[in-house]
């Protein structure tokens, strides 16, 4: 068997990183009414940290409707994410919604942070895979913006980049009908490693694509294939993204931990931080 090509290097297209007057404007413009609470206190905590001490930036805010339900669709590299992906929701006058799994509403503080602040539970015991997501589908039907990290998890894949996702995505996408934005994350990793070590002033990069095309997928029937092909074309243009932010070109076909973990060999190690 041939030994298959590198990935090809492309010159990274970061955005730049916020000036420090452009961190203050934010800080006196950015989205606080709808968070609730605790979040909104969250937010306040976490807020002048992360402005303070990483060299973020971002672009594609613009592709975000400033009114309606719309659906984000970002990787997942590391535990961070949902701080730097708030941070550039907020920054452009939404307020984000998260899905967190079901159980973590019985955990004390932790159910008043999400449920005070209008996040979403995913109920993965349904027997019914819709009735797992109809929380997200009443809130995009609210209007509301309804962050989902289709990989479920931080991606398993040693390059790091994003692996092979659940069709929860497309089914929620094609069931809603609302914008997907594609978003990706990348340096969230080096700033928090999943040994948990932070790292101060580390660049961070969050960009947003224009909506995802599936208007091929509408009237169809929801059949597995169906909603494994919309997933696929959304984890496209996440993909995509990353491998401009990287300055690299993805993959042909994003790595699968349940064919890693069948194979003899085992899944290889997690990406280092």
């Amino acid at each position: 068997m041939p030994t298959p090509e590198p990935a090809q290097s492309l010159r990274p297209d970061l955005p730049p990183a916020l000036g420090v007057r452009r961190k203050v404007l934010l800080t006196l413009r950015r989205r606080r009414r709808t968070s609730g609470f605790w979040f909104g206190l969250a937010i306040e905590v976490v807020w002048p940290f992360v402005m303070a001490f990483t060299k973020i930036g971002w672009r594609g805010g613009e592709h975000i409707p400033p009114a309606g339900g719309v659906l984000i669709a970002a990787n997942h590299v590391s535990s961070a994410d949902p701080i730097f992906d708030t941070a550039f929701v907020i920054s452009h006058r939404r307020m984000p919604r998260y899905l967190a799994k079901s159980e973590l509403w019985k955990v004390p503080i932790v159910r008043s942070v999400l449920g005070k602040g209008g996040h979403i539970p995913v109920y993965r015991e349904s027997a019914k895979a819709m009735d797992a997501f109809r929380g997200a589908v009443e809130a995009l039907e609210r209007g509301e913006v309804v962050v989902f990290y289709p990989e479920a998890t931080y991606t398993a894949d040693p390059a790091g980049w994003p692996m092979k996702a659940k069709n929860g995505i497309g089914r929620i996408a094609v069931q809603s009908g609302v914008p997907v934005i594609p978003l990706a994350n990348w340096g969230t990793q080096d700033f928090l490693s999943p040994a948990g070590k932070v790292k101060l002033f580390k660049r961070v990069s969050v960009v947003a694509g224009p909506p995802v095309d599936l208007s091929e997928f509408v009237g169809k029937p929801r059949t597995r294939s169906n909603l494994d092909a919309a997933t696929a074309a959304i984890m496209g243009a996440v993909t995509g993204l990353v491998g401009e932010l990287r300055g690299e070109t993805p993959p042909e076909k994003p790595y699968d931990p349940a064919v890693a973990k069948a194979s003899p060999e085992g899944p290889p190690e997690p990406l280092a931080g």
